[in-house]
């Protein structure tokens, strides 16, 4: 089990019901039906991931516009050092590529949840 700030949980709850249309698609069109388990909205350490499969060790990030802003970038590097302390890999896709790559998306997270099965 990974470590996690407690008081995420509210925030996480918050971001479950607020989600954004990119990740709902990718939630109600292709993770909720995996044949392995997805949680949304997870916390990990002092942050919350879009999406994660404990079984795989695989966080995925739906990312938007603030994510390319110099201080987006330079916070996003620290997260991702954080979270793969844990030894999770974490997917990065942006909203456009949601909107139009989802077949591809989807195929490379099925590719990645599967060889981390191994």
């Amino acid at each position: 089990m990974t470590d996690y700030n407690k008081e995420l949980t509210k925030k996480a709850k918050e971001l479950r019901k607020n989600s954004t249309p990119q990740e709902n698609h990718l939630w109600y069109d292709f993770l909720r039906g995996y044949f392995v388990k997805f949680q949304r909205q997870k916390p990990i350490d002092n942050y919350i991931v879009d999406f994660y499969c404990h079984k795989a060790k695989i966080a995925i990030e739906i990312d938007g516009s603030q994510h390319y802003s110099d201080d987006g970038k330079l916070y996003d590097n620290n997260r991702t050092k954080i979270i793969e302390s844990y030894g999770i890999k974490i997917l990065r896709y942006t909203n456009s590529e949601i909107n139009n790559y989802f077949y591809e998306v989807c195929e490379s997270i099925d590719v990645e949840v599967k060889h981390r099965l191994k």
